[in-house]
């Protein structure tokens, strides 16, 4: 029973094995195209076949580890662990990319939310230009009238009236440059609803890096998201192979023997029941004969003659 046992969660390792080493292939082959981009293909069937061969290898290497020469061992235990650092790299360039590819517009939203801002000030910078025009045409009027010029041809109202289209072309000016920036303003509500957005899905890493950094959490949020794939490429593929080891060891040999076999454990032997009858053999047993010599008495006889 304990046999049986075994072998289905031999089994159960076995194919948890294999589909672990298929993801970690998966991203390990998107890695690395994603590197060499001039070269899909031959990348996804070089990967393929690595891949293949690194869990064939591993295999083979633990159920002939006592026969293999040392010289081929070492190198075939190099290549695993080389090929195993392959598929790191390549998932590590995976996620990578997929981050990159999340933060990327991020980054281009909040430029274009900045070339808004740009604008927005320069708008501004008009309408207080064009504000202050018109205050020095104020302050030239309300001095004419603190010397009471207020008719006349110098007067006022006759500048007042002469300032009229200068203060005509500010308020057009003022106009337009508040119109300029409502529309700057209706441009850059979306973009910042969209880097509220992806600033959401980037959440947890960012309680990462504040329970890690505190305060300047926003500034080491690379370091945060490196770490984080470094923990994942540092168990995925390792993970894979020893679990592949482990489910030879659960079908094939005993944990801690290299090579072995082991043999399904023989049933224990049944027990004859006892037979019910007193002459069978077993439990019928011949009853000694009584001997016919008397006892030894020890007060008869020549010593008690004495």
């Amino acid at each position: 029973m304990s046999f049986r046992v075994d072998r289905n969660l031999g089994i159960l390792t076995l194919v948890t094995a294999i589909a672990i080493s298929i993801v970690a292939a998966w991203y390990s082959i998107v890695g690395l195209a994603a590197i060499f981009s001039a070269a899909v293909i031959p990348i996804i069937i070089m990967g393929s076949v690595l891949e293949v061969g690194k869990l064939v290898t591993a295999s083979w290497l633990y159920r002939n580890w006592k026969q293999v020469p040392k010289l081929l061992k070492t190198y075939l235990t190099a290549a695993v662990v080389m090929l195993m650092l392959i598929t790191s790299m390549g998932i590590f360039g995976f996620l990578s990319k997929a981050h990159l590819d999340q933060t990327l517009p991020s980054d281009e939203m909040i430029a274009k939310i900045e070339r808004i801002d740009m604008s927005i000030t320069r708008e501004n910078r008009r309408i207080r230009d064009a504000e202050l025009v018109i205050q020095q045409l104020d302050d030239s009027v309300q001095v004419l009238l603190s010397y009471d010029r207020v008719r006349g041809k110098g007067g006022a109202i006759a500048t007042r009236k002469n300032q009229k289209p200068e203060r005509d072309e500010l308020n057009i000016e003022i106009a337009d440059a508040q119109g300029a920036i409502d529309i700057l303003v209706d441009k850059k509500f979306p973009l910042q609803q969209k880097v509220r957005n992806l600033e959401a899905d980037i959440g947890p890493v960012k309680y990462i890096a504040a329970l890690i950094y505190g305060d300047q959490a926003n500034n080491f949020l690379d370091e945060c998201v490196r770490a984080v794939i470094l923990a994942l490429v540092f168990v995925f593929d390792p993970l894979a192979i020893l679990m592949l080891v482990a489910a030879n060891m659960s079908l094939f040999g005993q944990v801690g023997s290299l090579g072995g076999v082991r043999e399904p454990e023989a049933p224990a032997p049944k027990s004859k029941p006892k037979s019910l009858y007193p002459w069978h053999k077993e439990t019928y047993k011949k009853q000694p004969k009584k001997s016919k010599v008397p006892p030894h008495n020890p007060g008869s006889g020549e010593e008690s003659q004495c």
